[in-house]
C-alpha cells in the first residue's frame, strides 16, 4: 500500500558541527516511536499499517508476540537485500533490533481498549505519532528500513518504479496478513491516506541543520531517496 513515493533532497552536505548527538538521538528516539506507536495500533484494534497485518498473522499462526515477529521478519527481509546488493547502514540494523522490542514493551504496558470512544482517539493518535516516529528517523539519515531497502532494491534491479514494487509486496503483504489473521479496518485506511502528508512535515521538522556554501547553517530537506516506511 503506497504513502508517498520517494522524498528526495538536493545533493547531500555535512551535517554541522555536532551533528552526529542529535541524528543519534533522532535515530532511536524514531524507532522506539515508532514501535510504541504501531502498539497503540494494534491496541485500538482498528486496522494496522500493511507489514504489521502480516506480522499480527504470523504472531497469530506462530504464538510468537508480534515484537518478536517484527524483528525476526525484518531479519529475514534484511538477508534479501544480499542478492539485491543493498547496502544496510546503522539505521537499517537498529531498526530490526529495537522496533520489534518497543512494539511488545509498550503491549505489555499500555492496557487493553474496549470502548469505541477510547479506540478511536487512540487509533488517530496512534498514526500521528508514527508520522512523527517517521520524520525523526528517516530525518537522522542513517539508513533506510529493511523493508524499505527492498523496495529500492527491486526496483533497481527491474528497473520498475519503486511505486509499483511498493505497491505490489504490500498488497501481497496486507493480503496475506489479512488471511493468516491480521486486522484490516479504518485504521488501515487512515494510516495509508494519512501517513505521507504527516511524515513530510515531521521530516521538515526534525531536519537535521546542515552547512551550506560559506558556513551558513540552514536546515536541510528529507533524507535523499527515503521511503516512509521502517
Amino acid at each position: 500500500m503506497e504513502t508517498t513515493g520517494l522524498l528526495r533532497r538536493p545533493a547531500r552536505r555535512r551535517p554541522a558541527p555536532g551533528g552526529l548527538p542529535r541524528r543519534l538521538i533522532q535515530l532511536y528516539a524514531g524507532l522506539a516511536l515508532y514501535g510504541a506507536s504501531s502498539a497503540l495500533l494494534v491496541k485500538a484494534g482498528l486496522g494496522l499499517e500493511p507489514w504489521n497485518v502480516l506480522h499480527q498473522g504470523l504472531a497469530e499462526l506462530t504464538g510468537m508476540t508480534i515484537g518478536v515477529v517484527t524483528t525476526l521478519l525484518g531479519a529475514v527481509v534484511l538477508l534479501l537485500w544480499i542478492p539485491l546488493r543493498q547496502r544496510p547502514g546503522l539505521g537499517t540494523i537498529s531498526n530490526v533490533l529495537v522496533i520489534g522490542v518497543t512494539m511488545d514493551g509498550t503491549l505489555a504496558l499500555v492496557p487493553e481498549a474496549h470502548a469505541l470512544a477510547v479506540r478511536v482517539p487512540l487509533m488517530a493518535a496512534a498514526v500521528v505519532l508514527n508520522g512523527a516516529a517517521t520524520g525523526l528517523y528517516i530525518a537522522a539519515d542513517f539508513g533506510p528500513g529493511p523493508r524499505d531497502g527492498l523496495m529500492t532494491g527491486l526496483h533497481r534491479r527491474t528497473g520498475r518504479s519503486i511505486r509499483l514494487m511498493r505497491t505490489t509486496v504490500e498488497a501481497l503483504v496486507v493480503v496475506t496478513g489479512f488471511a493468516l489473521g491480521g486486522t484490516i479496518g479504518v485504521g488501515t485506511v487512515l494510516y495509508a491516506v494519512a501517513i505521507g502528508p504527516l511524515a513530510q512535515f515531521f521530516l521538515r521538522a526534525f531536519a537535521v541543520p546542515t552547512p551550506a556554501a560559506g558556513s551558513t547553517i540552514v536546515a536541510a530537506g528529507a533524507p535523499r531517496g527515503a521511503i516512509l516506511r521502517p
